[in-house]
């Protein structure tokens, strides 16, 4: 291996200032003890020690106050979600009042999509990437036959126009303009989960909203990891889930936003007590009154215990910074990305934009080679303590992400890939 990267990857991690957050994450470790090398956040993120005692906190209070833990307790489960609404939006961009933790990414986009899929004779098309992740392609298509539509025709899947199966941003905007009149919903990814490619919401919002559609938005793989800053895109919703680079474990607690100017809508939705205004929640009556903001688009009270994760593991964003928290993650896939160009230029080939604003920290690999020899290479990093991941049909997902992963991370993934391309 070239000792420069070596030394120039010592160098960067003894200069890192949040070098220290990567102690508050359990490391997984192998057969030896020795930590593994970890780039699966994209899939599932860390458990931050601090996890352990906030759920057993909870337990606690279950087990000392029983029902009256609503009310009492250092965190009571009353007003348990919003523990979590301050470091929510401010990892979104968005206001205190948009955004709310509840349910799962899934159930969040039917929720959101019965206010703001509204399809008409003449605008019943939903325009998406094709190639979405199979839950939202589901969700989308479910939704059209809903409401009488035929998918066939109504639900239009954007094709990549780049190499790698990326998608310009001018071919998206020249979708929408396109497709414009029979546009109902334009639901887009944050960053795209098989390549990596991070779009812009801005102008994809700026776009939809000129044709007439709705512009919503899956985070799941860009909260938390790039900037999404949704109030300023003007996006009308947008959902997201919190077991990637949110680090709230399995299954999580999903989020959803919804900008203020739906804050006091009479769109449709399904309506639930939780969502209910919490001035007149418990008188019981039988008339729904919608809370202002994201709050009324809850369903059921809160689980706690799936909570407390995401409650402890968003100030861990606020405290490092989420600008610093970007710049690092910039440096690391950039360094890796450079690293795989020279060293493993013969082997390896990068799917994910090289322009650092059209990604966030994943970058997508594919051997140069058939899929068999992705597969091979994908074991032997797995035999090595490199944790990736794999998507069909050839695909190697890594993803340095700057709370945890170091410079010495990227290297010892180098390496691992050297060694094999020496050895078949």
């Amino acid at each position: 291996m070239n000792a420069a990267l070596v030394d120039a990857a010592r160098a960067r991690d003894a200069a890192d200032p949040l070098a220290g957050f990567r102690a508050r994450f359990a490391i997984p470790r192998d057969a030896d003890g020795r930590e593994k090398a970890y780039f699966c956040g994209n899939s599932l993120g860390l458990m931050p020690h601090a996890v352990r005692d906030a759920v057993a906190a909870e337990l606690d209070a279950w087990a000392s106050h029983a029902v009256e833990g609503h009310f009492r307790g250092e965190h009571p489960w009353m007003p348990y979600h919003r523990f979590v609404r301050e470091p929510l939006a401010a990892i979104a961009g968005a206001r205190p009042d948009e955004v709310v933790a509840m349910n799962s990414l899934t159930v969040n986009l039917h929720l959101l999509m019965v206010g703001f899929y509204r399809p008409t004779r003449e605008r019943p098309a939903i325009l998406i990437e094709r190639g979405a992740f199979p839950s939202d392609r589901h969700a989308v298509e479910s939704q059209i036959r809903f409401h009488g539509f035929d998918p066939a025709e109504c639900l239009i899947e954007l094709d990549a126009d780049e190499p790698g199966g990326t998608i310009s941003d001018a071919a998206v905007i020249d979708a929408i303009a396109r497709h414009g009149p029979r546009l109902a919903l334009v639901l887009m990814p944050g960053v795209q989960y098989r390549t990596g490619q991070r779009f812009d919401l801005r102008a994809i919002t700026r776009a939809a909203h000129a044709a007439g559609a709705i512009a919503g938005f899956d985070l799941a793989h860009a909260i938390g990891n790039v900037p999404v800053d949704l109030h300023e895109s003007g996006a009308d919703f947008a959902v997201w889930c919190s077991y990637k680079y949110l680090n709230a474990g399995p299954g999580a607690v999903a989020g959803a936003f919804v900008h203020e100017r739906h804050a006091r809508t009479d769109r449709p939705r399904f309506a639930g007590w939780w969502g209910h205004d919490e001035a007149t929640r418990f008188r019981m009556g039988p008339e729904f009154v919608p809370a202002p903001g994201a709050d009324g688009w809850q369903l059921s009270n809160p689980p706690i215990l799936a909570l407390a994760p995401l409650r402890v593991s968003l100030p861990i964003f606020v405290e490092a910074g989420l600008d610093r928290l970007r710049a690092k993650s910039l440096a690391l896939t950039g360094f890796l990305a450079d690293a795989i160009d020279r060293e493993l230029g013969e082997v390896l080939s990068i799917s994910t934009p090289r322009e650092p604003e059209r990604r966030g920290c994943q970058l997508s690999l594919r051997v140069k080679g058939p899929r068999e020899s992705g597969r091979a290479l994908f074991a032997h990093l797995e035999a090595r303590g490199i944790v990736a991941d794999w998507r069909e049909p050839d695909v190697i997902r890594v993803a340095p992400t700057p709370l945890y992963n170091s410079f010495g991370d990227c290297v010892r993934l180098v390496e691992a890939v050297a060694e094999w391309a020496r050895g078949r």
